[in-house]
């Protein structure tokens, strides 16, 4: 063993750096079908759930939606939003991510009552668990993208059409299928202008 392999004995694993180096969301307009099929998800979700829960709360859980499933969401979505007097491009919005996704695991923030974990910690988790989901579906070689909007935030469409308890809400609809289009990267930010460093 050289005197570098004493001091990080940690595995540098190249290939999973490499794709957290290039990693890239896919339009969720831009994915057609197939989408992954229950074993695939599964281990998608498996791969979601192994993130930074403190106190091992589970403060999240999904809620997976089919093809089926999600072309009645947007039309619950188009109906709703347009009765509340919302504005046209949001109506067409809140409803498209339905109409066009092939597969979306909704991912629901379900807070715990805790003393020792504050719930913005909680919250924080949730945020990971999305993430994870995402790039679970992308290093599985498909396409995905995390939405929210409008159905996310309004709470009657998550309680009647999501059955979500009072305290929950949707911390992300993340929509899968295969890569219809490969997208370009986009800008990213210029590390030097947000890291600061604290030497003593």
């Amino acid at each position: 063993m050289n005197e570098t392999q004493k001091v990080n004995p940690a595995k540098r694993n190249q290939a999973a750096l490499d794709f957290l180096l290039s990693r890239r969301s896919r339009p969720a307009k831009t994915l057609v079908a197939p989408a992954p099929d229950a074993a695939q998800l599964s281990e998608i979700l498996q791969a979601a759930a192994r993130t930074p829960d403190h106190g091992k709360l589970e403060p999240w859980r999904f809620i997976v939606i089919t093809r089926a499933a999600a072309q009645r969401l947007g039309r619950e979505a188009e109906t709703r939003a347009t009765a509340q007097g919302q504005p046209e491009d949001k109506v067409a919005k809140a409803s498209k991510q339905f109409f066009d996704s092939q597969l979306c695991v909704a991912v629901i923030s379900s807070p715990k009552a805790s003393e020792k974990v504050p719930e913005i910690e909680q919250l924080l988790s949730v945020g990971a668990v999305c993430l994870s989901l995402l790039n679970g579906a992308l290093a599985a070689g498909w396409g995905g993208n995390w939405l929210t909007g409008w159905a996310a935030h309004d709470t009657a469409f998550g309680q009647d059409l999501l059955g979500l308890k009072s305290g929950e809400f949707v911390a992300g609809f993340v929509h899968l299928g295969t890569e219809g289009v490969t997208p370009p990267d986009r800008p990213r930010p210029d590390l030097e202008a947000i890291t600061n460093w604290i030497s003593e």
